[in-house]
């Protein structure tokens, strides 16, 4: 072997110490633009404490009791599947793995309900939604006791998952709405109280009247569903009675001591409610984990039912009995988990939620003790502990996330909770407990499932706890915008900008290119938006226009939040951004080009003609040449012809992206009449040049973009007299 030279020792040597060096530095300086406020300004810590007596009475007991009771029933339903899985299994003849499955997907068809349930609980009101869904839900539970086999019984359990989808993103959002943030830990601790409470008397009374209605055989499990959908349908008809809570009343009351509700919200798009969810750091953590958790979490009720039929030869009353003497530590223990959560959030946050992770390692080593005991006893023994702490640690869940979520997207926000639990957790687990079922015994898929997923789903959860700080900061950050904007259009309605760009941050992945930047338009204005190569002009076009989400920071466009809606929205509210380079359709003639471009305008003929007609009276050339194709043209008329197709819509706001990316100076010319014309006649606009002469010439104010950050912000007169930033321009260097 040849040995290597020393000098590629030491270049390979130096390499890694500048990417280290690089790396310590980008840390360092993320480290330094974190948003951190004291804790007395994050919402609900340190802050007043209440009573849960207290706390129930300032949002009202009803809409909690039924909240509660739905809850209750839900857990009771999903309990029963658990317990008189052998019994469906004997009826229709299928194997422990069928039987597994079924019972695991029916925790995953909620998924399949879980975005539609959160958008339309961040646009409409959420007691009629959960009227609505829970009827369904009802309906569905007692079909299930018609199922005749057990592809009926899987039709059955996908309409009923479907339906109760309603649970986490619209109940969560109410909760979180119509209670203080100081007794949330406590509230959602009693909803698993109800919850808990009837999976625990579940085994005994779904046993008991399946023992009941059929003594000697396999059909009483029927019975227990027709009687569980009454009362489901009772209190699903009392939801639509309750009062809508504002949405962030306890957040906005907390941190700025006010309460007010938006005047008429913009729908959110879910691919951009969904990518700033997914750049919350305690959020995207603990989902992970939670996910991890399913794998065992979701399957092991049914795995033990039958583990406690063929290890121990319980019948479906004793697997009652025996699962609801395992399921008493939890609900003795929950009321004083929430009080605990509450206490230790108001204190330190970080803290609570790692609290949480810490709460569920224990089960890795009680699992396969539990499976290893001679008895039953023994086995119910060590399954109390694992209940306790496991099922404290999901119920302190909600609070948590609730919390990092900005109340506009609360629902949306639940569904990215219920995909990952419950699609990825519940399936994947359903689909690998079945197989090893099958192939091993209950006890192995138990054990290969529960083990792993309980370590690293308590990790994650742990090292989710250094950002809660920071996300809850990102949250006062984003209620102290909006109060600003409230008290601006109060005290002065008349100064509203047509735009305004607030403290924003935007990454591709892991790569941050924009810190921290802010600017306003003012109505008539043209802005110049200048920079060097690289400097993040596209970007913030990008996220203005709606193709890019920030992770943090807002966009207004005449006061209204825009910051989470689609870019159709945005195109219809004022929005339009001439593209630099190719922006028409080379194959087709100039006025098709016009009508694709009124397209959305296709229901009135006449509409379309008079916008076409008026354009081409600002374009004379192309009024001239209406059939020859677009690729003919001239570069300049190609770029008139893509302006005149934004003109068509009348734009509130026009972004020009390189107006005179190479074209002759006689073609900019005349452009730039064209939009000295617009400029007179009062369109707001935002242009992004390269030549600091065309900027100049035809802007009243500048922004001057450095690396992601805002290096200027004055008139361009002011501008051409920074000979650093004008250097910069015109040479695409840094400036010095």
């Amino acid at each position: 072997m040849s040995q290597q030279p020393s000098g590629d020792v030491s270049a390979s040597q130096l390499s890694a110490t500048v990417l280290e060096e690089e790396t310590r530095r980008a840390d360092e300086a993320k480290a330094d633009r974190e948003v951190l406020f004291a804790d007395d300004l994050l919402p609900g810590v340190q802050s007043e404490e209440l009573s849960l007596t207290d706390g129930l009475r300032r949002g009202g007991p009803s809409l909690f009791a039924v909240l509660f009771a739905l809850a209750s029933l839900d857990d009771l339903e999903n309990a029963a599947l658990s317990v008189l899985a052998p019994d469906i299994r004997d009826t229709f003849g299928v194997s422990d793995g069928t039987i597994v499955f079924i019972a695991a997907a029916s925790s995953a068809f909620v998924t399949l309900g879980a975005i539609p349930m959160g958008y339309l609980a961040d646009r409409y009101r959420r007691t009629t939604i959960v009227g609505i869904s829970s009827l369904i839900f009802a309906a569905m539970v007692f079909l299930s006791g018609f199922a005749i086999n057990a592809f009926h019984l899987f039709w059955a359990r996908f309409g009923a998952g479907v339906a109760k989808s309603n649970a986490i993103p619209v109940h969560g959002s109410l909760i979180a709405d119509g209670y203080p943030i100081q007794v949330r830990g406590r509230l959602y601790a009693l909803l698993s109280f109800g919850g808990r409470s009837m999976a625990v008397l579940s085994p005994v009374l779904v046993g008991a009247i399946a023992s009941i209605a059929d003594p000697n055989g396999t059909e009483g499990w029927r019975w227990a569903y027709y009687m569980l959908g009454v009362p489901v349908a009772i209190v699903a008809i009392l939801a639509f009675f309750q009062k809508e809570p504002i949405r962030g009343q306890y957040e906005k009351a907390d941190v700025l001591g006010q309460v007010y509700a938006e005047e008429d919200p913009l729908p959110i798009s879910m691919e951009s409610g969904f990518a700033r969810l997914w750049q919350i750091n305690t959020l995207r953590r603990v989902i992970i984990a939670f996910a991890a958790l399913g794998f065992g979490l979701f399957t092991v009720g049914v795995l033990s039912s039958l583990f406690l039929e063929s290890e121990y030869g319980l019948d479906t009353f004793e697997r009652g009995v025996a699962v609801t003497l395992a399921g008493l530590g939890s609900l003795i223990a929950l009321p004083f988990v929430g009080k605990a959560f509450d206490r230790l959030y108001h204190t330190d946050p970080s803290k609570a939620l790692y609290l949480v992770g810490l709460m569920i390692f224990p089960s890795a080593l009680l699992i396969p003790i539990q499976y290893s005991m001679p008895n039953a006893a023994l086995f119910i023994a060590f399954d109390i502990p694992r209940q306790v702490l496991l099922f404290s640690a999901f119920a302190m869940v909600q609070p948590i996330l609730q919390s990092v979520v900005p109340y506009r997207l609360r629902g949306l926000g639940g569904s990215l909770v219920m995909i990952y639990i419950f699609f990825i957790g519940a399936t994947g687990g359903g689909l690998m407990a079945a197989l090893l079922a099958n192939i091993y015994s209950p006890a192995v898929a138990v054990i290969v499932l529960s083990v792993p997923s309980t370590l690293i789903g308590g990790a994650i959860v742990m090292s989710g706890a250094r950002f809660i700080r920071n996300d809850l900061s990102l949250i006062v950050g984003e209620l102290r915008e909006e109060q600003s904007e409230v008290q601006r259009r109060e005290s002065d309605p008349d100064s509203i900008p047509v735009l305004q760009v607030n403290e924003i941050d935007f990454s591709y992945g892991q790569v941050q290119v924009l810190f921290d930047v802010a600017f306003e338009v003012a109505p008539g204005e043209t802005l110049a938006l200048l920079g060097t190569n690289g400097a993040g002009k596209s970007t913030i076009l990008r996220v203005i226009s709606g193709l890019g989400t920030p992770g943090r920071g807002v966009i207004r466009l005449d006061g209204r939040n825009v910051t989470y809606t689609s870019p159709e929205i945005r195109s219809r509210l004022g929005i339009h951004q001439l593209p630099g380079g190719m922006g028409t359709f080379p194959s087709m003639s100039v006025y098709d080009n016009l009508v694709m471009g009124a397209y959305q305008y296709r229901s009135d003929a006449s509409d379309v003609e008079q916008r076409i007609e008026r354009v081409f009276t600002m374009f004379p050339e192309l009024a001239r040449r209406p059939k020859a194709l677009a690729g003919q043209l001239s570069g300049g008329q190609q770029q008139m012809l893509a302006l005149a197709r934004t003109l068509l819509h009348d734009p509130r706001l026009l972004i020009i992206d390189e107006l005179s990316l190479g074209l002759a100076p006689t073609i900019v010319g005349e452009l730039l009449e064209t939009i000295d014309r617009l400029r007179a006649e009062g369109l707001t606009m935002i242009i992004v040049e390269q030549s600091l002469n065309v900027a100049l010439a035809i802007s009243d104010r500048a922004i001057f973009l450095e690396k992601g950050e805002v290096r200027f912000e004055g008139s361009a007169q002011e501008l051409s007299e920074r000979d650093d930033l004008a250097r910069a321009v015109f040479l695409g260097t840094d400036g010095g």
